[in-house]
């Protein structure tokens, strides 16, 4: 019982193992081979067994067709016949038939078999029936002979000789053919299980390895210097290995950022609360300048107060859903480039533009989209506050079911370097102070909305993005 559950468990390893499957597989082909091969030999084996006894029969009956031959005694002829394994021989001739007895004359046979025109399936079917079926038959054997002024020659003989030496001579060639597949079949298995197999193994243990913890540098695969598709796996899987790993150092960063975001937001939330209460008493002061201004100040704060709640949301998982409502697109664009070009402008002054139509509307969460247009115009603004002539453009417009809104600036464009990872947080600022953040936190607001943010052209003349906002239940 327990030898066949050794065996059961061996059997269980080797055919569910790539290596296991890879040797039965060898080994199985060889032998097909190696059948393919056997079939036909023994076939023309068998064929030459009766060509023999043919033979012999000719040599044991020809002293009796020469001239004089009749003088020679019956036991003599008894003997050669007897020699030649044949009980009967007969002798075709144009004009008569000679027939040569080693004894009695056969009262039967049990198969006629006919050398002449011989193919390659009827002497393998000839074999395989005299395996499997013949034992203690009487065979009629007919072939042409070379005797002189004869046409064919007949021989009655005993099966059995036939079949044992047709069985040894077989069992020597499966011997044979067995030990050449299985030297085969190992020689070609351990060269795939070095060449494929052990590569395979090496790189599975790696996955599983690295998968028990992705976060541990020292699991990435170390690629070999192969040049053929096993090196380039190895390779591609590094690559992966490594992106994933700054995936996740990324997000780790996120959620550290989320952490201490929301410990600091309750006191800055109090300190903006007690600007609003001066602005507020501001506000009061009877100066033109003041009510000038204060509206202003009072918008900024009371966006700063929603920023610090909402917007390094980013790297929590708690962002709020769209609170979408139907609203004029045209102010809330004004009030962006209120915020963003007054923060950004430097010693040249930047040109705001906001060319989209009074009367178009927008179905969006109010808010989100402040955020949205306000990363994108900064960072416009920010790429054109050098130059003389900075200028920075909004215009939308409605197809269909969904407002395109284009951000427009003539600056120096995105570095190649970051346009790959242009909206992955933390990667892809191109300001020493910036965070990488802005263009990652338009877009998941973006399409929280059903929408996206692309960048549509880059180049020395400027940049442009498009924000898609598609309205309720309609997709893009």
């Amino acid at each position: 019982m327990r030898l066949r559950r050794r065996v059961a468990a061996a059997w269980a390893l080797v055919a569910h193992s790539l290596s296991g499957r890879l040797l039965l597989l060898t080994i199985s082909y060889v032998l097909l081979t190696e059948v393919l091969i056997i079939l036909p030999t023994l076939g023309r084996y068998y064929t030459s067994l009766l060509e023999s006894h043919i033979a012999s029969a000719e040599i044991a009956i020809l002293p009796f067709t020469e001239p004089g031959g009749a003088q020679l005694s019956e036991g003599l002829r008894q003997q050669l016949l007897a020699r030649a394994g044949a009980a009967a021989v007969m002798l075709t001739r144009p004009d008569q038939r000679e027939l040569f007895l080693a004894h009695d004359e056969p009262s039967h046979f049990d198969l006629t078999v006919d050398l002449r025109g011989q193919n390659l399936f009827t002497q393998i079917a000839g074999a395989l029936d005299c395996l499997f079926a013949g034992d203690n038959r009487i065979l009629h054997v007919v072939a042409a002979t070379q005797i002189l002024h004869a046409q064919t020659v007949e021989v009655i003989t005993d099966e059995h000789p036939i079949r044992a030496d047709l069985l040894a001579y077989s069992s020597r060639l499966v011997l044979v053919a067995l030990a050449i597949s299985l030297a085969t079949g190992m020689l070609v298995f351990l060269s795939l299980y070095a060449v494929f197999v052990r590569p395979m193994g090496r790189l599975t243990r790696a996955m599983v390895r690295f998968h028990e913890n992705p976060e541990d540098a020292r699991r990435i695969v170390t690629p070999s210097d192969r040049h053929d598709e096993i090196g380039q796996a190895e390779r591609e899987l590094a690559a992966m290995q490594r992106d994933i790993l700054g995936f996740l150092q990324q997000k780790a960063r996120l959620a550290a950022l989320g952490s201490a975001v929301a410990k600091i937001q309750h006191d800055l939330r109090n300190i903006l609360a007690s600007a609003q209460l001066a602005s507020d008493r501001l506000a009061r002061i009877d100066d033109p300048v003041v009510k000038r201004l204060a509206p202003r100040i009072v918008s900024s704060l009371d966006h700063a107060v929603a920023l610090a709640t909402r917007t390094m949301r980013f790297g929590r998982a708690d962002e709020h859903p769209p609170q979408r409502e139907l609203f004029p697109l045209a102010p809330l664009i004004d009030e962006v480039g209120e915020a963003a070009i007054a923060g950004e402008a430097g010693e040249n002054t930047i040109v705001f533009e906001n060319a989209t139509d009074p009367v178009l509307g927008i179905d969006a969460d109010r808010e989100q989209l402040f955020r949205i247009l306000l990363n994108l115009v900064r960072n416009a603004a920010e790429a054109v506050k050098d130059r003389e002539r900075g200028f920075v453009s909004v215009s939308a417009a409605r197809d269909g079911a969904t407002v395109a809104i284009r951000i427009r600036d003539n600056g120096a464009g995105v570095p190649a370097a970051v346009r790959d990872k242009l909206f992955q947080p933390f990667a892809a600022s191109t300001r020493s102070a910036g965070t990488g953040l802005g263009l990652a936190i338009a877009r998941d607001l973006a399409r929280f909305h059903g929408g996206d943010v692309v960048m549509e052209s880059t180049g020395e003349s400027g940049t442009c993005f498009r924000i898609e906002i598609p309205d309720w239940g309609k997709p893009r």
